[in-house]
């Protein structure tokens, strides 16, 4: 695994590691947790295709080209991920609640998303996201026009 580490490192990879076996790679199960959303907004009539494609393409994939979800919501809310969870938390669990198995955000799986976050400046973060998303949107636009 370290070889394969290294190998995937030198050809500018990110070699992600399941912690354990489980079916599946992160990145399918992610993308399939984002499907089943997905269609469930265009089953439930509360979207149309292009629309759930818009609000991907041009929201949340923007940040998600150099930032995950959890580093995301951390510098979505003032004081960080505790602060996002006490401020939307109780939405998402709403949003959520027809899910089987639906993880609660609270005790030590939020414990370990905020020790993972923890070793930067939020605000000068914050102020690097913000030049990327400017510099993505003006790259998207001279895109669009070609």
């Amino acid at each position: 695994m370290e070889t394969t580490t290294r190998l995937m490192q030198a050809i500018r990879q990110t070699p992600i590691r399941t912690l354990r076996e489980v079916e599946g790679f992160i990145m399918n199960r992610l993308q399939g947790a984002i499907l089943d959303e997905a269609f469930a907004l265009v089953d439930q009539g509360l979207a149309s295709p292009q629309d759930v494609d818009a609000a991907m393409r041009d929201g949340l994939a923007r940040r998600w080209v150099f930032m995950g979800p959890f580093e995301t919501i951390d510098l979505n809310a003032p004081g960080g991920v505790a602060d996002f969870i006490d401020r939307y938390g109780p939405a998402y669990d709403r949003i959520g609640a027809h899910r089987p198995g639906r993880t609660d955000w609270s005790g030590p799986v939020s414990d370990s998303v905020i020790d993972a976050l923890q070793g930067y400046d939020r605000k000068t973060r914050s102020n690097w996201r913000d030049d990327r998303l400017a510099k993505l949107a003006k790259f998207v636009g001279e895109e669009k026009e070609s």
